[in-house]
């Protein structure tokens, strides 16, 4: 189901596909960072998963996707401020209606505070490689997912049990045409709690 009826300008397309690739550097750096600092044993990375239980190396991905649900919120909201929002994220908002290239199109300082949960999650808590690669997956995933311009959730799972506190491509496509509303990556838990949360109002 497209969410918008209208498509987004070629202009603006390209332009997150620049500032997609300026965010792409960006993880790279932070990448090799991360590298070198697991040479140096600063890390809480560990190579060997006997080291510590398969249950805990399937927690540990849990543990990550909640950090870095609550670090995405409460960052978000911080980006939109006003002084911040007009010199950092409203690079991101230039796609008011967005495309999957608008999932990483950011502004080289956004960029750079998205990146961050990866040092946060690697200094605090021990997580195997594969662990950080299955986590960084999905994180990609739902954040391509959640930029589609489709939703391709049906309504009764979005207003079943759980997935009730599933985020889906139209409840970011809100925040992107209202950009006061929705500010959660993964779930709804922030936003139903702080009161930021809105749906797509009836036919």
């Amino acid at each position: 189901m497209k969410i918008q009826k209208d498509s987004p300008s070629a202009k603006i397309v390209r332009k997150e596909i620049g500032y997609s690739s300026l965010t792409l550097i960006t993880f790279c750096a932070t990448s090799w960072m991360i590298f070198q600092w697991e040479k140096s044993g600063i890390t809480k990375i560990y190579r060997d998963i006997h080291q510590h239980s398969y249950a805990y190396f399937a927690v540990s991905i849990i543990i990550m996707i909640m950090l870095h649900d609550a670090y995405f919120y409460w960052t978000h909201r911080l980006l939109h401020l006003p002084k911040l929002f007009n010199w950092i994220h409203k690079t991101h908002h230039l796609s008011s209606n967005p495309t999957p290239w608008a999932s990483f199109s950011f502004h080289p300082v956004e960029a750079i505070i998205s990146a961050g949960i990866i040092p946060l999650i690697v200094l605090s808590i021990p997580c195997h490689p594969y662990a950080l690669f299955c986590f960084l997956t999905f994180m990609t995933f739902i954040n391509v997912m959640g930029h589609l311009g489709y939703e391709a959730i049906p309504k009764w799972v979005t207003k079943g049990k759980i997935g009730k506190w599933q985020n889906t491509s139209t409840n970011h496509n809100i925040h992107h045409q209202h950009s006061k509303c929705n500010f959660g990556l993964y779930f709804t838990f922030w936003d139903k709690l702080m009161g930021t949360h809105a749906v797509e109002k009836e036919d």
